[in-house]
């Protein structure tokens, strides 16, 4: 029995959820935090995160504190155990190019409790962590858009998906990271602990309510840039600007290029202009949005950049061949209000006009 503030017995209550959390070096500290804050909101009444029905560890093999990409340090609470104490071991990954993510002792740890059939989860790089540990053969795996050819240079034998927020695939689960991991901590509270749970948690972190696991990655990746790293950046500063475009001549500074040096290589490994690109991009992530969101027409075509609902409405016909309400789900109805401009920061419309005519 444990006491309550008051003075009356209570009776130990075993978590519904347990969650133990390997950290690599130079992991992504807001993977870490959404995660356990939604444990923790989950897991009491009000606000008093008392581990009652979600439990969770940081462990590490060593005592010495877990460097975050962003310098902050973080203890573990707790060194190796039982994995099948557990109900996911959850790694966090982060920066791939700064040393080995993980030690020996804890790959180790994660090959054992993978043949105790626990289910792992790896958020943000922490998918390349359990690939590289043998851990994903024959499973899907999400990655996020921005690491997606990174992954497949190193993993030629497994495909991977970034264009969802997370992927359950059997005892496997990885995510792309970002506001996801929230999706996904949400999605495993709603499994074992209950929907009201999961919904409380995210409104106390001001979020919406859950998103699924196959709702659209923003500005996921959409094609290939060939095998010109120049033009792979450009695509990669494409997809990170999709609401507010850059222009071609912006981007060609960006790389150290000028913006005719940058017309030759689309033209040679994509064969087509920059500009034509960047608008199919745009296009792709609309056509995204109108099938896996409720938003408006005239919202999606703000969000991908064009100037106005009725400009993009003839451009993704153009490009295809069907109207932007009519490619929607029979049940995804919208109400195609306009926008809150007013509240919105005014658009640079010539650069805009430049990047989509």
């Amino acid at each position: 029995m444990n006491r309550t503030p008051f003075g009356r017995a209570a009776a130990i209550e075993t978590p519904s959820l347990r969650v133990g959390f390997l950290l690599a070096n130079n992991f992504t500290l807001s993977a870490l935090s959404l995660f356990v804050d939604a444990l923790r909101l989950a897991a009491d009444e009000g606000d008093r995160s008392r581990p009652i029905r979600c439990g969770w560890s940081v462990m590490a093999a060593r005592p010495e504190p877990v460097r975050s990409s962003c310098g902050v340090l973080v203890s573990r609470t707790a060194p190796l155990g039982d994995p099948t104490s557990f109900d996911y071991i959850v790694v966090v990954g982060g920066l791939l190019h700064a040393g080995n993510q993980m030690d020996d002792a804890s790959i180790a740890y994660l090959r054992s409790a993978a043949s105790a059939g626990v289910p792992l989860v790896g958020v943000c790089t922490g998918s390349f962590v359990l690939a590289r540990a043998g851990l994903m053969h024959g499973r899907r795996c999400c990655i996020s858009w921005y690491h997606h050819a990174d992954f497949e240079a190193e993993f030629s034998d497994i495909v991977p998906d970034a264009d969802q927020l997370f992927v359950v695939d059997r005892d496997r689960i990885t995510c792309a990271g970002g506001s996801g991991v929230a999706d996904l901590a949400a999605f495993l509270i709603e499994r074992h602990v209950g929907a009201s749970a999961a919904q409380k948690s995210l409104h106390v972190l001001q979020l919406q309510n859950r998103r699924q696991g196959s709702d659209a990655q923003p500005h996921a990746a959409a094609g290939s840039a060939g095998g010109d790293d120049r033009v792979r950046r450009a695509i990669l500063l494409m997809e990170q600007h999709m609401a507010e475009p850059l222009s071609v001549e912006t981007i060609a500074h960006r790389l150290q290029l000028s913006s005719r040096q940058l017309e030759r290589l689309f033209q040679d490994t994509l064969a087509v202009s920059p500009a034509v690109a960047y608008r199919q991009l745009r296009l792709g992530y609309a056509k995204r949005l109108l099938q896996t969101t409720r938003k408006s027409v005239t919202d999606i075509a703000i969000e991908a950049g064009f100037c106005d609902g009725a400009h993009f409405a003839r451009q993704f016909r153009a490009h295809f061949g069907i109207a932007p309400r009519d490619i929607r789900a029979p049940d995804s109805v919208a109400l195609d209000l306009p926008p809150a401009s007013a509240a919105a920061p005014a658009r640079d419309m010539t650069m805009a006009q430049d990047i989509i005519m």
